[in-house]
């Protein structure tokens, strides 16, 4: 999500940081959560009633802080384009790769958005790429393809529509980060249209067409749900804001690292998926790919 960041003073420095780390964490369990839910909820209809009930809870925030949720007539196209981008595609496309992929797996992927940021950056914004972004690009080409053929840890050929939503999700995150431009609304009241506008039409679809059996979610499930809306779409953004407010872009921007290395590791510990060497390497590429991409996109976003 979009955010401006306050110029950050060296005594809420360390606030900062432990808010960043709240949000990365809680961010990276969720991977775990979702696909544990999804065992139970269709895709679209969990996220989309998810997104629907926080965007109520974060609009009434946005409310009691004096937020107006008041959207100026010419802003709404690019509200509307943001949703998309921010919520639809980045929510919806990364919940249903998780239908082909592993918790691990959908986050490594999924948190290659730096990488393509730099990359939309120069056609839109005209900055050229540094030397460091372009070897990023390669790391993180490379722990993709090094995790996709490596020993049996393979990608299987049914898995490669989860890999083209995780990383759709990705690129059009992206793409919104670069070519939309801030919209003048507060962040409550700017995070809640983006969960209203992007998560509701998940919901209708999946009332209509996925067709979920309500009866299914078990008490385990229910957390997971629970987690999903209360934790990864509530605390965690607010923690997000906070963040924001105390630490330069960049470092925020870096924080984020620790997502999906908690995700890789949510996913071992809860739902029992591989980690081992062949995980290891590939995250760690990816995530050298990640943060050599990170400092011309935070200094293209500030």
């Amino acid at each position: 999500m979009n955010a401006t960041a306050a110029t950050p003073d060296r005594g809420g420095r360390r606030v900062g940081l432990q808010f960043l780390l709240v949000t990365s964490a809680g961010w990276g369990f969720n991977w775990a959560a979702m696909k544990f839910l999804l065992t139970q909820w269709p895709p679209l209809f969990a996220r989309g009633l998810s997104g629907v009930i926080a965007a109520m809870a974060i609009g009434a925030i946005a409310w009691a802080l004096g937020e107006t949720l008041r959207v100026p007539a010419r802003s709404v196209p690019r509200l509307v384009a943001s949703a998309g981008c921010s919520v639809f595609a980045w929510m919806g496309f990364s919940t249903l790769s998780l239908v082909w992929l592993t918790a691990g797996q959908a986050a490594m992927l999924v948190y290659t958005m730096p990488v393509w940021a730099m990359l939309f950056a120069w056609p839109l914004r005209g900055h050229r790429p540094r030397v460091g972004g372009v070897l990023g690009l390669v790391l993180c080409m490379a722990g993709i393809a090094f995790l996709a053929g490596a020993h049996g840890a393979a990608f299987g050929l049914a898995q490669w529509p989860g890999i083209a939503f995780a990383l759709l999700a990705a690129a059009l995150f992206a793409l919104g980060t670069v070519a939309i431009r801030p919209l003048p609304l507060g962040p409550f009241a700017h995070l809640a249209w983006q969960l209203a506008l992007g998560c509701a039409p998940m919901l209708v679809y999946g009332i209509a067409v996925e067709r979920p059996a309500l009866s299914a979610l078990s008490p385990g499930g229910l957390a997971a749900f629970v987690y999903m809306t209360v934790v990864a779409m509530g605390v965690c953004y607010l923690a997000w804001f906070a963040a924001l407010r105390r630490l330069p872009p960049s470092t925020a921007s870096l924080g984020t690292l620790v997502t999906p290395v908690v995700g890789v590791v949510a996913g071992a510990l809860f739902l029992g998926e591989a980690l081992g060497p062949t995980q290891w390497a590939a995250l760690a590429l990816v995530l050298s790919g990640v943060a050599l991409a990170l400092p011309s996109t935070a200094t293209q976003r500030a």
